[in-house]
C-alpha cells in the first residue's frame, strides 16, 4: 500500500491509535513508509489534538496517545494507590535521573551514606530505572539509568525537563535538608549529561 506524501498525518494518526505501546520515528516509519515526513505529521497531528479529551505526546524519543492530564479522573473508577517511596530511595532516583548513567558508588558518593541493594531494586520493579551496561573501568561495575516509564509518569518529554533546584525552591517543594541534597544532586548536571548522552536525536 502506498500512503499519499501529500497527507500522511491519517496513516501515522492510525498507526498511533492502534499502537500497544508508544513509538519511535524508526517504528512509524516502518508502517507508513520511509518516504513519508514523519516528523510533519506528528506536528500536525499534535496541533490538531491540543486541548482536546486526549493528546499526541512525546517521551523520550517516542510518541503515544494519552487522556488530557486534566481529564484523567474520569477514566478512574477505583482510587488508586499512590506509589510510596522512602527517602533514600527518592534520593537515590533523583541522582539516576540527573546524573545518568551512574554506578552505586556513585550515587553513594554522592548521597554520602551506602544504599542497600533493595533500593535499586525497589526502583527497577516500579519501571523508572534499568540497568545501563557496564562502566569501563576496573571491576566494570554496573551502571543505572532511567527509562522511558519514568518520563512518562512524571510527564516529561526528555531529562532536559527535569526542574531545577530554583524551580523545586520556587514550588516551596524543598526545605534546608532537601535544598542541601538537591544541590549535591543537581550540580553538575549539564555537562554530565552532555558527557554521557550527548546531543538528544529527533
Amino acid at each position: 500500500m502506498t500512503i499519499d506524501p501529500d497527507d500522511p498525518a491519517r496513516a501515522v494518526e492510525a498507526v498511533l491509535f492502534a499502537a500497544e505501546e508508544p513509538l519511535t520515528l524508526d517504528m512509524i516509519r516502518a508502517h507508513v513508509g520511509e518516504e513519508v515526513d514523519v516528523r510533519g505529521a506528528l506536528d500536525r497531528i499534535a496541533d490538531h489534538y491540543a486541548g482536546r479529551g486526549i493528546e499526541l505526546v512525546r517521551r523520550g524519543d517516542r510518541w503515544h496517545f494519552q487522556t488530557a492530564g486534566d481529564l484523567a479522573h474520569l477514566l478512574r473508577r477505583d482510587r488508586e494507590e499512590p506509589r510510596k517511596l522512602s527517602r533514600a530511595a527518592i534520593e537515590t532516583l533523583a541522582i539516576i535521573a540527573y546524573h545518568e548513567p551512574v554506578t552505586r558508588a556513585e550515587i553513594e558518593a554522592i548521597r554520602g551514606v551506602q544504599i542497600s541493594k533493595g533500593t535499586l531494586d525497589v526502583l527497577m520493579e516500579a519501571g523508572w530505572a534499568r540497568p545501563a551496561g557496564r562502566r569501563e573501568t576496573p571491576g566494570r561495575p554496573l551502571m543505572n539509568a532511567t527509562t522511558a516509564e519514568f518520563l512518562t509518569h512524571f510527564g516529561l518529554a526528555s531529562r532536559r525537563d527535569l526542574p531545577g533546584i530554583d524551580d523545586l525552591r520556587a514550588a516551596g517543594l524543598l526545605d534546608p535538608i532537601d535544598l542541601a541534597m538537591a544541590e549535591l544532586t543537581i550540580s553538575g548536571e549539564s555537562d554530565d549529561e552532555e558527557v554521557a548522552n550527548g546531543p538528544e536525536d529527533d
